[in-house]
């Protein structure tokens, strides 16, 4: 008589078959994903993590809402895949949205998949990724899931400065779903396919009658060079993993710990006779700055932030004797490397990012001042100014300043000067640190003799002279304890290594206070 009881074997072959069905999905749906010239959430997954180091997380979690066909449709993993692995050894989090179930939309118990996965990130204190390509809110569900993006916010704020929160932009996400990534620490892109905007063109055509294509609206160019919302953009998805990968290797898992450190074979006392030629002595002749940083940092290698957005500033991650550094430095190409508005952001955020994450600071000046104009003032360049300046003076690691040539007015006093709490400030021998620029103090300050003189414009360039030998030689800081020391440019490198080296215990206490009230 044959038995019909179920067996543990049978029971295991069902749970096989069940991942089996979870993992692979849809194979319309896959090659339509594929179509599209995207990759599907496990293959993403798969590049970014460490060959056969992903723990999936419920990943037989299936909705339980009813109503429009819903109850009829349950998928596995209920459209978004979640779950820990290793890069280069090191425990990340990750959830990637499956476009195939749902196109991605988020619903309730989505949500709760992605609520669990960045909780465990936080206990576990390890840096999360989220790998977005979904259509905002499942509409099916209504309300729960609105709430559900409520609960992804609230965890990125709480997790905001604890790890490092990374949102990598692979598929079309408007709405809500754009909300998340500009709460993290930084946003990817990828062209073409990855687009982020709050309304779509259909709307804005419908409200304002504008007509606007997805990228041109939001796709990756534009919000890399123009709104400044994302700070990388690459032109495929692979290209942009293998970069989410390598910046991972420059953060910390989480705020209490250092950067992690790698032997470096380039010398720390490397001398950089380049820099000599590299930067010329008339503060009226533009160089490229990252010219500058490639001679100082380890193997000239560095990784800059927001590249394309606000290009008068620099904002990069290198390693110096293999200690993660964070570079500001004006961009004497750009705009003479004034600060304005936008650099004055950008330069912000990325001084708390660093702050945050213990990475030291080393800014590199040759600011002509702020960006004069109307637009400016009236944009609020006050306020955006003062963001930077909070940002410096609130920040408590090690901060180093190096002046190569211009450092004029409050523009020098907000790149992080002695006087708002440098550890340590040094200047080249073209420094030159004043108010303003010798021609305009001469305007200012000799106006009456000038204008009194027979020959004025002789008058001028003699009066210009004498205030640039009696206020703006090399030595008129250093002679009065501003600066720490006027250096060879040649020995710049060592010099900044041996500084980071003396401050790496610095240990700094703040008031106790439930948090500042920065400038916005």
């Amino acid at each position: 008589m044959e038995s019909n009881t179920v067996t543990p074997h049978d029971r295991a072959e069902e749970l096989r078959s069940k991942r089996r069905e979870a993992e692979s999905g849809s194979l319309r749906a896959t090659e339509a994903q594929h179509a599209k010239g995207k990759l599907t959430a496990r293959e993403r997954i798969e590049l970014l993590l460490d060959a056969g180091s992903f723990k999936e997380v419920e990943q037989l979690r299936r909705h339980r809402a009813t109503g429009f066909g819903l109850e009829a449709k349950r998928p596995y993993t209920d459209g978004v895949i979640t779950g820990w692995g290793t890069v280069e050894g090191r425990t990340v989090f990750v959830y990637a949205h499956d476009f195939r179930i749902f196109g991605g939309a988020l619903g309730e118990a989505h949500a709760t998949k992605i609520h669990k996965i960045m909780d465990m990130a936080i206990s576990a204190g390890a840096p999360l990724v989220s790998l977005n390509d979904g259509a905002g809110a499942r509409i099916q569900e209504g309300v729960s899931a609105l709430a559900g993006y409520g609960g992804i916010f609230q965890r990125n704020t709480r997790a905001s400065g604890v790890i490092p929160q990374i949102s990598v932009m692979l598929g079309p996400c408007a709405g809500g779903a754009a909300y998340s990534p500009a709460l993290t620490d930084f946003v990817f892109m990828v062209r073409e396919t990855s687009q982020m905007f709050i309304t779509g063109p259909d709307v804005v055509k419908a409200v304002t009658g504008e007509e606007i294509t997805q990228n041109g609206l939001g796709g990756a160019d534009v919000h890399a060079e123009t709104s400044g919302v994302a700070h990388f953009a690459y032109d495929d998805e692979e290209t942009c993993i293998a970069e989410v990968r390598y910046l991972i290797g420059m953060l910390p898992s989480n705020n209490r710990e250092n950067p992690p450190t790698v032997e470096s074979d380039d010398p720390a006392d490397r001398r950089g006779d380049v820099l000599l030629d590299l930067v010329p002595a008339d503060g009226n002749r533009p160089y490229d700055m990252h010219k500058v940083i490639e001679e100082l940092v380890d193997d000239g290698d560095y990784l800059e932030i927001h590249e394309r957005w606000a290009r008068n500033i620099v904002c990069a991650l290198a390693r110096m004797d293999g200690q993660v550094v964070g570079i500001v430095a004006n961009q004497p190409q750009s705009l003479a490397g004034v600060l304005d508005i936008e650099a004055s952001e950008k330069a912000a955020r990325f001084v708390q990012m660093c702050d945050a994450f213990n990475i030291p600071i080393i800014t590199l000046l040759d600011v002509p001042g702020f960006l004069p104009g109307v637009d400016q003032e009236h944009g609020g360049i006050i306020r955006h100014g003062a963001k930077l300046l909070y940002a410096y003076c609130n920040a408590t690691v090690p901060r180093i300043s190096l002046i190569l040539r211009k450092a004029y007015g409050g523009a020098y006093i907000v790149m992080d000067s002695q006087s708002i709490g440098a550890d340590l400030t040094y200047a080249w021998p073209t420094n030159e640190i004043a108010v303003m620029g010798a021609e305009g103090a001469a305007n200012v300050v000799f106006r009456r003799q000038i204008a009194e003189s027979d020959q004025p414009d002789i008058t001028r360039e003699q009066l210009v002279k004498e205030y640039k030998a009696e206020l703006m030689h090399p030595y008129y800081a250093a002679e009065r304890g501003l600066v720490d020391d006027v250096i060879d440019p040649a020995d710049t490198r060592s010099t900044l290594i041996s500084g980071l080296a003396m401050l790496r215990a610095k240990h700094a206490d703040l008031p106790a206070r439930k948090h500042g009230n920065p400038p916005t």
